[in-house]
Order: structure tokens, then sequence, then C-alpha cells
């Protein structure tokens, strides 16, 4: 496969929009513009996917793979969808065209949407005021998975993700 530099290049400006979104939201509050994007994305990385398959490492290189992963994890607003990828992406994990941490976090972004136990615990919600992960299921064997998906332990994750979004 040749390594599609327009599609990655693509991917790269429309990854920094939706981080610079989401950052301005977290920092103000602003949220106006998040929609807009992510429907934006969704559309076009769809099409991506229906054309190409899974954007892997061999198509768009690993920041780009890491860019198609970050649109798809954050197209909320079209599960069906998120679904259909999950089963691309794992395609694509088991030919080493993605790292196995992007399908973790959308199995569990796809586990929670369906009002599921997540198998990772990548997910986290705000309670009173207090970020929580989102129930796990099996939570004893936790760091096992986590550890075989390339993840760092549930402890470590956690003490991150209270640094990066303090309440």
């Amino acid at each position: 496969m040749t390594l599609r530099s327009d599609l990655a290049a693509e991917l790269r400006r429309r990854a920094a929009a939706d981080q610079e979104a989401r950052h301005r939201y977290l920092d103000t509050g602003e949220f106006d513009d998040l929609p807009g994007i992510d429907t934006a994305n969704t559309a076009w990385i769809k099409a991506v996917i229906a054309e190409h398959g899974w954007p892997g490492t061999d198509l768009v290189g690993e920041r780009g793979a890491d860019d198609a992963w970050l649109l798809v994890q954050h197209a909320d607003r079209d599960l069906a969808f998120q679904r259909a990828a999950l089963e691309h992406l794992a395609k694509a994990v088991d030919a080493d065209q993605a790292p196995a941490r992007h399908l973790a976090y959308l199995t569990d972004r796809v586990l929670v949407a369906d009002g599921q136990p997540q198998v990772y615990g990548t997910q986290y919600t705000e309670e009173n005021g207090r970020l929580m992960p989102r129930p796990v299921r099996d939570p004893d064997h936790l760091d096992e998975r986590r550890a075989a998906a390339g993840l760092e332990s549930a402890a470590a994750y956690d003490q991150r993700m209270r640094q990066a979004y303090p309440r």
C-alpha cells in the first residue's frame, strides 16, 4: 500500500481543529463550533473508511493513524458509525496497522454509549463536580487487560486524568 500524504495531511488538519475546539471548550466553556467540527469530521472519515478501509500506518503513517482514531473516537453523534468503525479498527490492529490502545479506547467509548460497563477503564464522567471513571466490568483484572492493550495501569491513568482535567 502506498503512503497517502494527502490523506495524512487532511487527517492532521482535522485532528488539530478537533483538539483546538476541545481545548477551547475546556478553557472557556465555548461549545459553539464543536458539534459542527465533529459532524464534518465524521462525514469525512466515514468516506475515507468506505473507500480505503481503516486508515492504518501503511496508508497514512503513525500520526495519521492516531488522527484517524481521534476523529472516530469523537464521532459520538453517530454511534452506528462508531460500531462499524470498531470492526474496521479491530482488523487493522490484527494486521499491525493500528495500535491496540486505539481499539481499547474505542471499545470503551462504544460500550459506554450503549449503557454497558467498559472493559479498559478509559472513559470518565463528571459526578458532583468530580471526575470519575465510568463503571468497568471485571475490575479485578482491569490492569491485565490494560497492559495487554499497551495502556498504563488504571491508577496511573486515573492520576493523569485528574491532573489533565482538574475540577
